[in-house]
């Protein structure tokens, strides 16, 4: 490679690869710098130069004036500076830019440059990599599933890889290589290899994103996700405010007969979403949470953020959700501790012996299924 086909070269990757031109002539220079050292012993007063223009290498060495040469890789003769440069006039201290090219030395800068160019190429590869998915951090992403490394899944995000934790993972799905899933972007973090990237199938905010996606209103701000509570894999709920009085969120978000949230049900493979109403004051938004049970009454304690909820008798198995799903996902949406009772329990709230009851405090309550806890 001769100079100008050099310059060729770098005018090609610049257009190409979105390198400049000048930081890679620079990182050549300073490779170059080093080479150097094989012929000067050391380059601590050698500079290297490329011409922008025509690529030609020219290697200088900053020396200093003197009387007496001690030291000839940094010093010239008073005298010498005179022959060299005739028509300049220095004094002793002064220093001077004496050109030292090596022979051979072209052969030498082209290898160099071929080294630099190719690593400078990498490095801003990995760095434009990771820039385009930094940008994605806390958003959704589709992959394609590689391979299990030990309980972990590799996902092919096109230019890279991710890895999907076993943690954030969900049980009760299969993942299978060549499966095209959706993920949520987690974290992503540099590294010598390129950058390292951490999704979830099981991240509550999945659901969000994914709604965002589908609902043309959330992405306008006309409605609102306000909280979102989630069971990975089994079942999610969502509250969301309209900001529009014409539009309700509830069918913007369920879509024309159930198109929008059945892509995100599809996508999420299976999971039920239930979408309630958001409501700023705390007994209304509980009513809705605990849905689809039907509520007679909620007493809301700001301070200790705890809620008593009653429920007809009929109703109470339906508010409290297989194994508590329903209470527990109504909780994490609203952020009260929620206490459901039927009406038959709190009718059953006093003790049967009044006399006994006055002899003596009781301590207790009765269970979901109306039996007493405690004694007395």
């Amino acid at each position: 490679m001769d100079a100008r086909e050099l310059i060729e070269a770098l005018n090609q990757l610049e257009k190409e690869k979105g390198i400049s031109k000048d930081i890679l002539l620079e990182a050549i220079e300073n490779s170059l710098i080093a080479a150097c050292k094989n012929n000067f012993g050391k380059a601590d007063n050698i500079k290297v130069t490329i011409d922008r223009k025509t690529g030609e290498v020219v290697v200088l060495a900053e020396k200093r004036v003197v009387e007496e040469v001690e030291d000839p890789v940094e010093e010239i003769s008073l005298a010498e500076a005179a022959i060299k440069f005739p028509t300049a006039k220095y004094e002793v201290g002064d220093t001077v830019n004496i050109e030292v090219t090596p022979k051979n030395f072209g052969r030498i800068a082209a290898q160099k440059a071929k080294q630099v160019v190719v690593q400078k190429i990498r490095e801003e590869e990995r760095k434009a990599i990771f820039n385009q998915y930094y940008e994605k951090e806390k958003e959704v992403v589709t992959g394609v599933v590689q391979r299990y490394h030990g309980n972990n899944i590799n996902i092919n995000l096109g230019k890279c890889e991710a890895i999907l934790l076993e943690g954030e993972q969900i049980r009760s799905e299969v993942y299978r290589p060549n499966d095209r899933i959706k993920v949520y972007v987690m974290e992503v973090k540099e590294s010598t290899k390129g950058p390292r990237i951490t999704v979830s199938r099981s991240h509550p905010d999945l659901v969000k994103r994914l709604f965002e996606a589908e609902v043309t209103e959330i992405r306008d701000g006309i409605v609102e996700i306000k909280a979102l509570s989630r069971d990975p894999g089994s079942r999610s709920k969502m509250a969301v405010k309209s900001y529009d009085a014409n539009v309700d969120p509830i069918g913007a978000c369920v879509g024309v007969n159930g198109s929008r949230i059945n892509a995100v049900v599809n996508e999420l493979r299976g999971e039920k979403i239930d979408i309630v109403h958001w409501s700023d004051v705390p007994e209304v938004l509980i009513e809705n949470a605990l849905s689809p049970a039907k509520v007679v009454s909620v007493e809301v304690n700001a301070e200790e953020r705890t809620a008593q909820v009653l429920v007809p008798d009929y109703q109470l198995s339906l508010a409290i959700g297989r194994e508590g799903q329903n209470a527990r996902l109504a909780a994490r949406l609203t952020g009260y501790k929620i206490d459901i009772k039927s009406e038959s329990q709190v009718k059953k709230q006093k003790p049967k012996s009044k006399k006994k009851a006055a002899e003596k405090d009781f301590d207790g309550y009765y269970d979901e299924m109306g039996n007493w806890k405690g004694e007395i």
